[in-house]
């Protein structure tokens, strides 16, 4: 009860200082401000940092260097005649120091002083360094540009808030470096990313956001509708089926990184949009593809850390050594002392281990479903290491090969670390007629298990491309907001993306 009594006063606090805003934004007016568009600052308060940032007291006197820059007045502070803003711009603050004799004194009195958190500025003057080493301004010339109406969070209240973090993220990321920081490392992982696939000689490419058929994995898409072909569309839950006809086209290595969308839950490891990069390399298998992520991997460590040895959530994740390869089976017999293999042979047997297990599934589930369902209730988030898990089922593998020498399974991996699955790979399947075959199965179990989807049908111009040829092919899609969640060391989701999807206030 006392939280919500302080949180209504602080609501009340600034309705109250929103008012007073207001009245010195119409007296400004008045004055002729407009929200002027005439800044050509010289400098960005970065710049000004790292040029001079370590120069000494008696360096910046002899310097005595004329700048301009701009930014958010965060700080303020008064000191008898002398005015104190601290001014924030990307990801760096300077000092600014205002002596009140240097100004006109209406001026000082209507404009600076009446300067409030949140402002945005223009200043001109000389650089110095305080008693305390701080690099600052002192101010000769200073103009406001905007005129923030609504005050800044409160930093002990408003973004100790982990809610008003994601849905008000341009207040998160004026208030503190930790958020920006994390999303400069995502840019850079990214640019990372492409730099290294770049090196290997791939290709990017961009293909269709909106699919006539929704296809390349097994989830629930998000349906919109084309008035001018007056048709149903789809967002795509994958770009596969396209990316693989390129392949057949004749392009030989290619990825793209681009967004997903699939009509699902919302959690601290799921975002119904998220970013996927997805990789296919003709006349390769699975193995390749291991092979390929592994040295990703190590290349993004190197990047981000001197050590190949990071920190997740408390787990040391050491990538100084070969990624374990265990196949589903081993993993859940590893994992649960009170499961065994012979538990995992047979149907009978399995049904009784899941009853035991308290798991549901249909009456109809294959063997292979069953095991793959063991495997995600009871082993995937007690894989911490970076591990490869191999030996599929075919039957949740629709667009993968079968084993040659295990028909019952698929040429797949998926890569975990910490319990989130961050990556799923194969030797992709380039029979058509068991491509066909294998649409159709699915289609029917859609059919069964979910109703709203008794009108969808299966890519048929793809079975078309399949005809005419594609090269033994490996394929591979990488969760990059998982992945980057693991090399920034945040515990969900929502902390990677800008602006993740969330409940709607009632």
């Amino acid at each position: 009860m006392s939280k919500i009594i302080e949180s209504s006063k602080i609501d009340g606090i600034a309705k109250k200082e929103k008012r007073i805003r207001k009245n010195k934004l119409q007296k400004l007016r008045q004055l002729g401000f407009d929200f002027p568009n005439k800044c050509h600052y010289k400098q960005t308060i970065q710049e000004l940092c790292c040029l001079y940032g370590q120069h000494a007291k008696h360096e910046l006197h002899e310097i005595n260097c004329n700048i301009s820059t701009a930014g958010r007045i965060i700080k303020k502070r008064v000191l008898g005649k002398a005015l104190f803003f601290v001014i924030q711009n990307y990801n760096f603050v300077i000092q600014i120091y205002i002596k009140s004799n240097l100004f006109e004194k209406n001026y000082y009195k209507n404009h600076i002083i009446e300067l409030d958190l949140g402002d945005i500025i223009e200043t001109q003057g000389k650089l110095f360094k305080t008693n305390t080493l701080e690099l600052s301004i002192y101010c000769k010339k200073i103009y406001l540009l905007t005129k923030a109406i609504r005050p800044l969070p409160d930093k002990y209240y408003g973004l100790k808030n982990q809610e008003i973090k994601y849905r008000k993220r341009y207040l998160d990321l004026i208030s503190g470096k930790e958020t920006m920081n994390i999303f400069i490392k995502r840019s850079d992982i990214i640019f990372n990313i492409r730099s290294f696939m770049k090196k290997k000689n791939f290709l990017e490419v961009e293909t269709p956001m909106m699919h006539p058929v929704p296809g390349g994995a097994n989830a629930k898409p998000f349906i919109t509708y084309h008035n001018s072909l007056s048709e149903t569309m789809y967002l795509r839950v994958a770009p596969e089926l396209y990316l693989k006809r390129l392949i057949i086209g004749g392009f030989d290595k290619i990825f793209e990184i681009n967004r997903n969308f699939r009509n699902e839950g919302i959690s601290t490891r799921h975002n119904p949009e998220f970013t996927m990069m997805e990789i296919y390399m003709s006349y390769s298998n699975y193995k390749d593809m291991m092979s390929l992520l592994e040295k990703l991997c190590i290349f993004l460590v190197r990047k981000i850390s001197s050590s190949l040895i990071i920190t997740y959530n408390k787990h040391e994740l050491n990538f100084n050594k070969k990624i374990k390869k265990m196949t589903m089976i081993e993993s859940i017999i590893k994992f649960n002392k009170n499961i065994h293999a012979t538990d995992l042979d047979d149907i009978d047997k399995i049904k009784v281990l899941i009853k035991k297990l308290n798991i549901h599934t249909t009456s109809s589930a294959s063997l292979g479903e069953i095991i793959h369902l063991i495997f995600e209730k009871t082993t995937e988030k007690k894989i911490i290491n970076p591990t490869f898990i191999t030996s599929y089922p075919i039957e949740i593998s629709p667009l993968a090969r079968k084993k040659e020498k295990d028909k019952k399974t698929a040429e797949r991996f998926e890569f975990f670390i910490s319990g989130y699955e961050i990556a799923n790979g194969f030797s992709e399947l380039n029979d058509p007629n068991e491509q066909k075959k294998r649409f159709k199965l699915q289609i029917k179990q859609k059919k069964r298990n979910q109703k709203e989807l008794h009108n969808f049908y299966y890519d048929k111009d793809y079975i078309t491309a399949l005809e005419h040829g594609l090269p033994p092919t490996s394929g591979l899609g990488i969760g990059i907001d998982r992945l980057i969640m693991i090399l920034t060391n945040q515990k969900s989701i929502k902390d990677v993306i800008l602006f993740p999807i969330l409940k709607k206030i009632l």
